[in-house]
């Protein structure tokens, strides 16, 4: 009987050098010889028939088991061959209806009024501290960093995103600060070390984060003026703030609930008060994540199209005064972190186990993929309820980020996390 796996793989994949092995031990080289090979086999028969049925989802469980093995060149240089070949020819009716399905499922989900949130974020973010101290920066900034001047270290590349965001934001000593997402702390401890009298407040969902922000606050004497919670941003009442960032949270959000997230940004930030959101984006509507991600890694998440952000802003009553896109910033990052993940394999093998790893690596590899190949970007957007709320020029952002700079020098070195 003819290989489904074969049969896909053969219309895709017209430039570059695959080398497919099949379940059977049956060869074929694939593409038109250019490049450097990279070559693939398939462990049985069971996943080379899952893999033909469904790749978006099994490919990378297949991965994870160690039945998908790669002989020669790694899983990015796999993903980035095919995602270079990739034509609309691969969707057949079968595909459609799985493609479509997930569509639907997703829809409702993000729709229902069962808040899941807090398992959502759980599922993710509540692994162990370890595994992130394996490839984050020294500060752990879980989300893109901005490679200005190119080249720049991966640290020095978080350390120019704090100051950006942090510019945009226009923070002022003594003003009361809002953090939708508040990581591990280190966004919120920039903002405050750079501000005297500054009033933080990071919300989060994830123990592991809330329980990390505290102590390193604690450490560098920041408590009196810099409170995490445990918190949802939906029941956040009764409060007023004069600045509002979010970095790396509203991917998980969800479509269906964008306009009850605007609407408590309006309700929670000062008439003349400035937000700064920084996202993931799309350049178009997709209506469904990626299957493996929704599974394994963020299940719940959303990537939404710059359109899908504005128009349920603009409804809850928000102006846009600036709209930023920063291509392949998360690519650069990514790359990083992945290279930094697989150097120290044997540790994150030890934490966890090697299906674990895989799964980690495949995550990684994908999402630069994603980046550098599928048009993702990110979108930082500054809002404000009025217009006069920031400056009618950009020249501030370099202005302030000069006198950030000079903060920076004299700011206390950062101390190691201990977990």
């Amino acid at each position: 009987m003819a290989s489904a796996l074969f049969s896909i793989v053969k219309k895709i994949v017209r430039k570059g050098s695959l080398k497919l092995t099949l379940a059977s031990g049956e060869t074929h080289m694939i593409g038109d010889g250019s490049g450097e090979t990279v070559a693939v086999r398939v462990a049985d028969q069971q996943a080379e028939d899952a893999i033909g049925r469904d790749p978006t989802l099994k490919l990378g469980e297949m991965y994870m088991e160690g039945r998908f093995i790669l002989e020669q060149g790694d899983i990015y240089e796999f993903l980035s061959l095919v995602k270079q070949n990739t034509t609309n020819e691969i969707f057949d009716l079968r595909m459609a209806a799985l493609l479509i399905g997930r569509i639907a499922w997703q829809q409702i989900k993000s729709r229902s009024p069962i808040n899941r949130n807090r398992y959502n974020v759980a599922h993710h973010y509540d692994l162990s501290a370890k595994l992130f101290d394996l490839f984050l920066d020294e500060d752990w900034q879980y989300s893109c960093a901005y490679f200005v001047p190119p080249g720049i270290s991966l640290d020095e590349a978080q350390l120019a995103k704090k100051r950006h965001i942090a510019a945009k934001l226009l923070v002022e000593p003594g003003q009361r600060v809002l953090e939708i997402g508040s990581g591990w702390g280190g966004m919120g401890m920039y903002l405050a070390e750079a501000n005297p009298g500054l009033d933080f407040t990071g919300i989060t969902l994830s123990e592991e984060q809330l329980k990390v922000s505290r102590d390193r606050a604690a450490k560098r004497g920041l408590s009196d003026r810099m409170r995490f919670e445990l918190q949802d941003y939906r029941y956040l009442t009764g409060r007023k703030f004069d600045r509002i960032v979010s970095v790396g949270m509203f991917e998980h959000v969800g479509i269906g609930n964008y306009g009850k997230f605007f609407g408590k940004v309006f309700e929670l930030l000062d008439d003349n008060g400035v937000m700064v959101l920084h996202s993931i984006a799309r350049p178009k509507p997709s209506f469904a994540t990626n299957a493996f991600i929704e599974k394994y890694i963020f299940p719940g998440g959303y990537i939404p199209s710059v359109g899908e952000a504005l128009a349920p802003l603009e409804k809850a009553g928000l102006m846009v005064k600036d709209v930023e896109i920063l291509p392949m910033h998360y690519a650069h990052t990514l790359r990083h972190w992945r290279n930094r993940f697989v150097a120290r394999k044997a540790e994150a093998v030890a934490l966890y186990d090697e299906k674990f790893f895989r799964m980690w690596e495949f995550y990684l590899a994908g999402s630069e993929m994603g980046f550098r190949w599928d048009e993702l970007f990110i979108m930082q957007i500054q809002i404000a309820k009025n217009q006069f709320a920031v400056p009618d020029n950009r020249n501030y952002i370099a202005e302030r980020e000069a006198k950030l700079r000079e903060f920076e020098a004299n700011r206390a070195p950062l101390e190691k996390v201990t977990f």
